[in-house]
């Protein structure tokens, strides 16, 4: 997946939250580091099942690989939540929005009286 435009890394960040294998890695993820091999193993994934799904999640810059301190050739994930905040302020722009629209719509359909007026929203 490659995208020439402003929205690349949002591109890979919501790829890589479309699947349900990779969100619970970042789930599993959030609650500390983990090892390559026991993300496998609470999937249920093989182990090049799992790294494929990895590279998805660090294209998304979502985790990070940390060599482990006790085996120099283990590999510790841990999670990175700015990737996270970059879709969380994509997503709270466009909610805005649309909520916007939606509320000038109802005041439109009420002033027409194709709608009743609501009372004020808390």
């Amino acid at each position: 997946m490659r995208s020439k435009n402003a929205t690349a890394q949002l591109d890979h960040i919501f790829y890589a939250l479309s699947d349900p294998t990779r969100r619970q890695i970042l789930a599993t993820l959030s609650q500390g580091e983990a090892k390559v091999g026991e993300l496998a193993a609470k999937s249920h994934l093989t182990l090049p099942a799992i790294s494929k799904h990895l590279k998805v999640l660090e294209k998304g810059q979502m985790i990070e690989r940390k060599t482990d301190a006790e085996d120099g050739r283990v590999f510790r994930l841990a999670l990175k939540p700015q990737a996270m905040g970059e879709a969380v302020d994509w997503l709270e722009k466009h909610r805005k929005f649309w909520n916007d629209r939606l509320d000038e719509l109802e005041a439109f359909m009420a002033s027409n009286g194709d709608l009743p007026k609501t009372e004020e929203k808390k």
